[in-house]
């Protein structure tokens, strides 16, 4: 079914396809998905996002029907995606990051070899930032630098939209701050890299006497060879690809103390 979905795709003119797998799902093991990984290769997709899937019975009511030990364990979930990694980087994928790989000829990868890719709380893109509105219940949007979101459960957004108003339950305005640490943020996981004298041409302050506390943070990752920082730039190892949203996650003030223990809930 998915190689004529795909065929037919590309007979009708689409250039780039994308195929979305799941790991941790219920009774997955490293050798079946390596079997998953041998069917997508043979239908060579342009892009492929694997991403971790995340057990939340007290939200979603399906959940609760899975049993929670058929789940894999912890030690099996990164050995999955470590497989991923070297699956599709040996097979010509570039490694875009945290959960992405796009072939060398798709404009993903192009996009950041030129460094103009981008990302939102959508995924990465190709397009510069732009306003992104939110249709439907526990939809996000942004306008400028105002993120909004929806209700969630679909009685209260109907209810808030028959009385003639909006459905927004809750959002925020970005401070100066925000805005600094959200470009910050974007340039890890978009150029795997942040070079100082760009952000000190942007703000007019060192990176260093900035996030002097911050850096002695990452030394950590340092050590563990997921991050460089050295030559006027901090910049995102192979090895921490897989980890750049752990990586970037220290230039949230919200999360940054939390970085070290959430590991497990990203991969």
């Amino acid at each position: 079914m998915t190689a004529s979905v795909m065929c037919a795709a590309r007979a009708t003119g689409f250039h780039s396809i994308g195929v979305d797998l799941i790991y941790g799902l219920p009774h997955q093991t490293v050798d079946r998905f390596s079997r998953t990984l041998d069917t997508m290769l043979a239908r060579a997709s342009n892009r492929l996002s694997v991403f971790a899937y995340v057990h939340m019975p007290q939200l979603f009511k399906m959940q609760r029907q899975m049993d929670a030990c058929a789940q894999p364990s912890p030690a099996v979930r990164p050995a999955i995606l470590r497989l991923v990694v070297k699956r599709l980087t040996s097979a010509g994928y570039v490694y875009i990051g945290m959960d992405h790989f796009a072939l060398p000829t798709d404009e993903l990868a192009r996009a950041q070899e030129q460094r103009t890719l981008h990302r939102n709380f959508q995924g990465y893109s190709t397009r510069a930032p732009c306003d992104l509105l939110g249709f439907g219940a526990s939809s996000t949007g942004k306008v400028v630098d105002v993120y909004a979101q929806n209700a969630k459960d679909l009685p209260g957004y109907a209810a808030a939209i028959d009385a003639g108003g909006l459905a927004i339950t809750r959002g925020v305005r970005l401070t100066a701050d925000d805005r600094l640490r959200r470009d910050i943020i974007t340039q890890l996981m978009c150029n795997l890299e942040l070079r100082f004298d760009e952000f000190e041409a942007a703000c007019g302050n060192r990176f260093v006497d900035t996030f002097a506390p911050l850096l002695e943070r990452l030394r950590s990752f340092a050590d563990d060879a997921l991050v460089s920082i050295a030559g006027g730039k901090l910049e995102v190892l192979i090895t921490g690809r897989m980890l750049v949203r752990n990586i970037a996650m220290a230039f949230d003030r919200c999360l940054g103390q939390q970085t070290m223990e959430r590991f497990s809930r990203t991969v």
